[in-house]
């Protein structure tokens, strides 16, 4: 395991066989994101979208306590008094944001304990979410009396649907891990003394893929729940024409024929 170093010490990134492990590393503060949290989360991301040896990138909060457990409200006053202010934090919060969103590569969310509203908004952002049994999840922002993104909304409405989103919002209320399974908002619940082994061998599994099918396919599920205006069926189409002329294509038939695993590059 390689610790890359970043900019602040209240988030990780370790890099290991083809995996990327970036914690969220405040449990003091169970995790909450504060501003350099948020700027270290894209310069991790900005990391692990450049290296050719990265494969799949796991999200987890430090402490066992929390994933994150949403934004750090002691920072409120300082960086969200005012719509100006709150520009200026969207713009990072909103780079790390949209590198989730837009990852050419595939992410996981390793989630134990609190995973609450900025830290949910950011789980949604990963393709597969893994939650322990004790896990508690919301939006409180109706609590807080601010308001929440259209984008952050839209993203939520996606996975559970709109009439779960409308409950979760307008209540505000805390839940558990075998609802929000029964919602689709986590893929998987695993004790704690076992989640973290089948992340890796799930996250394995996944780098064992051809990248480009994975592209393809995170691709066309992405521009399928988006409005049909925003669509991008030719894009998404060169994206599966690549795979057919790839040699990780002729080396997952050549594979095939002899029985053996494929070797992919991603080429």
């Amino acid at each position: 395991m390689t610790r890359i170093e970043l900019d602040t010490e209240k988030m990780m990134l370790d890099v290991d066989d083809g995996l990327a492990w970036i914690t969220f590393n405040q449990p003091e503060r169970r995790n909450a994101i504060s501003l350099a949290m948020w700027q270290g989360l894209a310069d991790a991301l900005s990391y692990c979208l450049r290296s050719d040896a990265i494969k799949v990138i796991v999200l987890q909060g430090a402490g066992g306590e929390a994933f994150v457990s949403g934004a750090d409200i002691s920072e409120f006053d300082k960086n969200r008094h005012s719509a100006a202010a709150k520009a200026d934090y969207a713009r990072v919060s909103g780079q790390a944001s949209r590198q989730l969103r837009d990852s050419a590569k595939p992410i996981l969310a390793l989630i134990q304990g609190y995973c609450i509203g900025g830290g949910l908004a950011t789980a949604l952002q990963a393709d597969v979410r893994f939650a322990s049994p004790d896990s508690t999840f919301g939006i409180p922002a109706a609590r807080l009396g601010l308001g929440y993104e259209y984008e952050g909304l839209d993203l939520l409405t996606s996975v559970v649907g709109p009439a779960r989103a409308r409950d979760i919002m307008i209540s505000a209320r805390y839940f558990g891990a075998d609802e929000a399974f029964q919602m689709g908002l986590v893929n998987f619940v695993m004790p704690r003394d076992e989640i973290r082994d089948f992340v890796t061998d799930y996250a394995m599994r996944v780098a064992a893929n051809a990248p480009l099918t994975i592209r393809a396919a995170r691709a066309a599920i992405a521009d399928v729940i988006k409005d049909p205006a925003r669509q991008d069926r030719a894009g998404v189409q060169a994206l599966i024409d690549q795979c057919f002329d790839s040699d990780d294509y002729r080396e997952g038939r050549r594979a095939f024929a002899e029985k053996r695993s494929p070797a992919f590059k991603g080429t």
